[in-house]
C-alpha cells in the first residue's frame, strides 16, 4: 500500500469525517485491541467504517499496521523498548512471563480447555523455557494475574467457574474458552525474525520505514514530553526543523495539543482520554508531588556541593533534598494529608519519586534525580492570596531557562 506523509493526510475528507477518523485514531491508540464488549468497543463499527482512512493514516504518520475486521480492530504499535514506566501495573515481571507462557500454551489446546490442564501446560512451558516454577502463593497470584489480563483483553473467557480459585491450595475446576481470532492478533513483535527475547524487544520497538520521521512522531504521540537532549542528533534536528508542522499533524489527526519550547515539545490531550496517569490529581501522594515540584526546581537555596542547572534544562535533585521537601510539606500542613500516607516520610518520598518517574518528570541520576524542565509548568499558588513577588536575583541564569517559560523570552 502506497503511503503519503504530509500534514493534509486527511485533506480529502470532510470536517465531520476527519473528526470521526481522529476520534477513532485516539481510541485505537488507547485500546490497540478493540473488540465488542471491551472498553470503547461500541466504536468498533465506526472504526470499521473508516478503516481505509485509518490504515493509511497510521501507516503514513506512524508506520503502524492496522488490522480491522467486523469482530475486532488491532493496531500494531511499536513496543516501549526498555522503558520501565510503561506496562500493565497489575502485572509483575513474573506475571508478564506467565502471559507469554499462557499464550504459547493456548495455541495448541483448541477452543476450550480445563483450567487444570491449562495450568499444567503453562508450567510445562515454563520448565521447557528454563524458568523456575515454585507452586506457592506468590507464583499462583502471578499466574492468576496473567489469566485475568488475557480475560480483560477478551482472549479467553470463563465459561464455567473462575480463575480466581487458583490462589487457593486446592483450586476448583473451571472451563476456559479461547477466542483464537484474538489470540492470533496479540503478539506485535516479529517473532519469526527474532532469535532471542532481547532481539524481539528491539525489533518490536524499531522505528517505521520512514526511520527518523516515524521514530520522532511516535515519541510525540506516546510520550507527554520530548526533550531535544533525549533524542539522537538526527532526530533532534528533524524535530527542530518540523515541529511547527507536527503541531498541525497531531492536532488534526489525533486531537492533541503541542507546546513548543526551547528544550523540546510537550504534548497534551485536552480531553485527558490518552492520559494514563492523571496529574494533578487527588490523593496525598499526588498533591504532595504537585506542591513539591516548585520547591525542587527552585535552586536558590541549594548547598554549594549540589550541581546547578544543566545544558539540557534538567535540574539535579539529591535524595536528601527530596526527603527534606516532603518532610517540610507534611510538617507545615499536618491536617491536609492522609495519616497513613505520611507516617513514613521516607516511604512517602519514594512514592513521590515513583509518580514523577511515571509522569516522565524525573529520571534516576546516581543517588538522586534529574527533574525535567517541564516541571516548571506546575507552579501552584494559593487561590486567596497574590503570588510572592520574584526578585530579579532569584531568576535563574542561563541555561536554566525553562521549557515552559514564554517562547522567545530569551
Amino acid at each position: 500500500m502506497a503511503v503519503k506523509s504530509r500534514p493534509d493526510v486527511l485533506g480529502d475528507l470532510s470536517d465531520i469525517d476527519a473528526a470521526n477518523v481522529a476520534r477513532c485514531a485516539k481510541v485505537l491508540l488507547r485500546h490497540p485491541l478493540l473488540r465488542p464488549g471491551g472498553p470503547d468497543g461500541d466504536l468498533l463499527p465506526l472504526v470499521y467504517r473508516y478503516r481505509i482512512s485509518l490504515q493509511e493514516m497510521f501507516a503514513s504518520l506512524l508506520g503502524y499496521r492496522l488490522v480491522v475486521e467486523r469482530r475486532f480492530a488491532r493496531l500494531y504499535k511499536s513496543g516501549p523498548g526498555e522503558d520501565s514506566t510503561r506496562g500493565e501495573p497489575a502485572l509483575s515481571p513474573r506475571g508478564y512471563a506467565y502471559v507469554c507462557l499462557t499464550m504459547a500454551a493456548l495455541t495448541g489446546v483448541g477452543r476450550q480447555v480445563l483450567l487444570s490442564r491449562l495450568v499444567a501446560d503453562v508450567r510445562a512451558a515454563a520448565s521447557e523455557a528454563g524458568l523456575d516454577v515454585v507452586d506457592d502463593v506468590g507464583d499462583r497470584r502471578a499466574l492468576t494475574a496473567a489469566l485475568r489480563h488475557l480475560i480483560a483483553l477478551g482472549v479467553i473467557t470463563e465459561t464455567d467457574g473462575t480463575v480466581a480459585g487458583l490462589i487457593s491450595e486446592t483450586p476448583p475446576e473451571a472451563l476456559i474458552t479461547i477466542h483464537t481470532d484474538l489470540l492470533g492478533q496479540l503478539l506485535a513483535g516479529p517473532l519469526a525474525e527474532a532469535e532471542s527475547a532481547d532481539e524481539l524487544v528491539e525489533l518490536a520497538s524499531a522505528p517505521g520505514r520512514l526511520g527518523v520521521e516515524h521514530a520522532v512522531r511516535r515519541r510525540l504521540v506516546e510520550d507527554p514530553v520530548t526533550l531535544h537532549a533525549d533524542l539522537p542528533p538526527e532526530q533532534a534536528e528533524w524535530l527542530l526543523r518540523n515541529q511547527r508542522r507536527e503541531s498541525v499533524v497531531l492536532e488534526r489527526c489525533f486531537g492533541l495539543v503541542t507546546e513548543i519550547r526551547a528544550e523540546g515539545v510537550a504534548v497534551t490531550d485536552p480531553e485527558e482520554y490518552l492520559t494514563d496517569v492523571v496529574f494533578p490529581s487527588t490523593g496525598t501522594v499526588a498533591r504532595i508531588t504537585l506542591l513539591a515540584l516548585p520547591e525542587l526546581v527552585d535552586q536558590s537555596d541549594v548547598s554549594d556541593d549540589e550541581p546547578e542547572y544543566r545544558p539540557d534544562g534538567r535540574i539535579p535533585v539529591s535524595q536528601e533534598r527530596l526527603l527534606k521537601v516532603c518532610r517540610n510539606l507534611v510538617e507545615d500542613y499536618p491536617a491536609a494529608w492522609s495519616r497513613q500516607a505520611t507516617d513514613d516520610v521516607a516511604a512517602l518520598a519514594d512514592d513521590v519519586t515513583d509518580l514523577l518517574v511515571r509522569l516522565t518528570l524525573a529520571v534516576p541520576d546516581g543517588d538522586g534525580w534529574l527533574i525535567s524542565p517541564a516541571a516548571h509548568r506546575w507552579l501552584p499558588q494559593p487561590d486567596d492570596s497574590p503570588g510572592r513577588p520574584v526578585a530579579v536575583s532569584e531568576i535563574p541564569p542561563e541555561p536554566g531557562w525553562s521549557l515552559f517559560d514564554d517562547e522567545g523570552a530569551r
